[in-house]
């Protein structure tokens, strides 16, 4: 049975990876998770200085999911490259490095850092708010979300992900934009804003009034945005939102994605991504499927 996949002209040993944000930098869940059966570890957003984030309440459940507003905290590349590469060099895995800023130039800091160490991929998180255009994210404006994309794929060394925000009237317009811009391939669904009311405290639920919703709740709207990107683009996808199991896991594939992201999973199960991986063996078997790449993008 073959479970490699290709993006980019990166192999896989499998296609199941998780979601920046979900599992540190890796080494959180070591104890949980071999390392080595992952097909890729995705850090946690890196920013050229360390970040604190937003303040607290910052995480909120949710009756089939929860909200997030972490406000990307990280200890900056310097960091980083010191410790979280070096310990995700040990395992036989991809290195996926998720990268956020502020500005282009946060942005460009940290991918030409990155450009001499030993890491497989960027995943550029466009999701970030922009504040030298007001606060709009990169993600929501295709001419934006092309200059980043172009701009950062002058000085990247590695093959360039660009994360999609679902947060869009046109989905694949920003895939469009992306892909114009020469990214490698593409990362689908980031979360969908939300709130969440504490009606006891009658005040928010978290401090940002506002967050990132993840989770089931999210993953048909996922499955229709990675079906809709891959029957519009030439590039690679990585599918996420929502995926507990296998079976959640092969909708993405089948819907067009060559690889899978598991995130909010990680939180009220740590051996999800096993779970997941273990899932896509056993329907593999019981369909008579001897090589995932036959099961991608075959529902059109």
């Amino acid at each position: 049975m073959n479970m490699k996949v290709n993006i980019a002209g990166v192999e896989f040993n499998n296609p199941v990876m998780e979601a920046s944000g979900t599992f540190g930098s890796g080494a959180e869940f070591g104890e949980f998770v071999d390392l080595n059966k992952l097909g890729a570890v995705v850090t946690k957003g890196v920013a050229n200085v360390p970040w604190p984030g937003n303040p607290t309440p910052r995480i909120a459940e949710t009756s089939c999911g929860m909200l997030n507003a972490i406000g990307l905290q990280n200890p900056g590349i310097d960091l980083f490259v010191q410790r979280d590469i070096p310990f995700l060099k040990q395992y036989d895995t991809k290195i996926i490095v998720n990268v956020c800023g502020k500005s282009t130039e946060d942005y460009l800091e940290v991918v030409e850092r990155l450009g001499d160490e030993p890491v497989d991929m960027l995943e550029i998180n466009i999701s970030c708010p922009n504040v030298k255009e007001g606060g709009i994210a990169f993600g929501q404006d295709p001419k934006s979300a092309f200059a980043i994309t172009e701009a950062v794929k002058k000085v990247a060394k590695q093959p360039v992900i660009m994360k999609l925000s679902p947060n869009v009237t046109d989905i694949t317009e920003m895939a469009r934009a992306v892909e114009a811009g020469g990214a490698d391939a593409v990362s689908l669904i980031n979360t969908l804003t939300g709130m969440k009311i504490d009606i006891y405290k009658q005040d928010f639920a978290l401090a940002n009034k506002t967050g990132g919703l993840s989770g089931p709740a999210i993953k048909p709207i996922a499955v229709r945005m990675v079906y809709q990107v891959a029957n519009t683009v030439k590039i690679p996808i990585i599918g996420m939102g929502g995926i507990q199991s296998g079976e959640d896991a092969i909708e993405f594939i089948l819907a067009g994605a060559s690889a899978v992201a598991v995130g909010t999973a990680n939180f009220n199960n740590p051996f999800a991504t096993e779970h997941v991986l273990e899932g896509i063996g056993k329907y593999m078997e019981r369909m008579g499927v001897s090589d995932i790449n036959e099961l991608i993008g075959k529902v059109k």
